[in-house]
């Protein structure tokens, strides 16, 4: 009997936060606690209502949802409606209302008085609410997180990855606050693209599968007129997947700077020769993430 992993995502709905939520929810091995929700793609009032509805989709209104922070920590807030549509999930057909509400404590207590030994967090969005709760001493587990980049250009600017440089200050934070998180950049996010072999294979998968076929409709919009590529990647699910399988990626333990400032806004740079802070990943078996995808997606409801 294998041991079920308790986890908590904190998130920014989003396409791929979508899609990494449902595949949570489908697989086996974590039991997904609850999710924590801070703006990003977009405002943290959408991002919540997208969480609460995605939530309800699948059925699991035992899940709970806490909202959290509406701004980074020191900086105007950007977020993506040109990647993600104004609602955060164009694309996705007409969704239902929540029935349920967010929890009366608000994200960063959540986290603090969830998160302790036994218990990861993967955070599929800027690190905002993580760095918060770091401040109250909540120490995870292991903390995986979507974003940042090694070698990959930059999708917010040429040198920064978007949950990097959303809120630069935070990553800055989480890397120096010593629990050595696991970052999953688009240096393999980007090679792990959903074609159109995977898309039909979603869209042959039941009401789940579907639903993330035509989220990935609308969102593989963007990458196909930014680079020319057939299917996006789902950079949030990729994230997911590393803590129910960690041999999906090579990692190094290596040292991580994250630059606050000027044009280099929200880079990640690896800084030879430094105390490792940080794993990140640096290579992907694609086809056996994307094979996992497809068949945890069909297995919901």
């Amino acid at each position: 009997m294998h041991m079920v992993y308790p986890l908590i995502i904190d998130c920014d709905p989003g396409h791929d936060d979508a899609i990494a939520i449902l595949f949570a929810l489908a697989s086996p091995e974590v039991k997904v606690r609850g999710v924590t929700t801070v703006a990003g793609n977009q405002t943290v009032e959408r991002t919540t209502h997208n969480a609460l509805t995605l939530l309800g989709l699948a059925g699991r209104h035992d899940v709970p949802v806490a909202r959290g922070a509406a701004a980074p920590l020191r900086r105007e807030l950007r977020t993506a409606p040109e990647v993600h549509g104004d609602s955060g999930l164009d694309g996705g057909g007409r969704l239902p209302e929540p029935s349920t509400r967010p929890v009366a404590e608000d994200a960063v207590t959540f986290l603090a008085r969830q998160i302790g030994p036994g218990v990861g967090l993967v955070a599929t969005a800027p690190l905002t609410n993580v760095a918060l709760a770091l401040d109250r001493l909540a120490r995870p587990e292991r903390l995986i997180w979507m974003g940042g980049s090694v070698d990959e250009p930059g999708d917010a600017t040429t040198a920064a990855e978007f949950n990097a440089f959303v809120d630069p200050d935070a990553a800055a934070a989480v890397f120096a606050a010593g629990i050595e998180p696991t970052m999953v950049g688009l240096d393999v996010t980007h090679r792990a693209r959903v074609g159109p072999r995977y898309q039909e294979r979603l869209r042959a998968g039941g009401s789940a599968g579907r639903f993330a076929a035509r989220l990935l409709d609308f969102y593989g919009l963007v990458y196909r007129e930014r680079h020319g590529w057939d299917g996006p990647p789902v950079h949030d699910a990729l994230a997911v997947a590393v803590a129910v399988d960690p041999t999906l990626v090579r990692t190094e333990h290596v040292h991580v700077r994250v630059h606050t400032d000027g044009p280099d806004r929200g880079r990640t740079e690896v800084v030879p020769c430094q105390f490792p802070n940080a794993l990140v990943a640096l290579e992907v078996d694609a086809s056996r993430f994307l094979d996992l995808l497809c068949a945890r997606l069909a297995s919901l409801p």
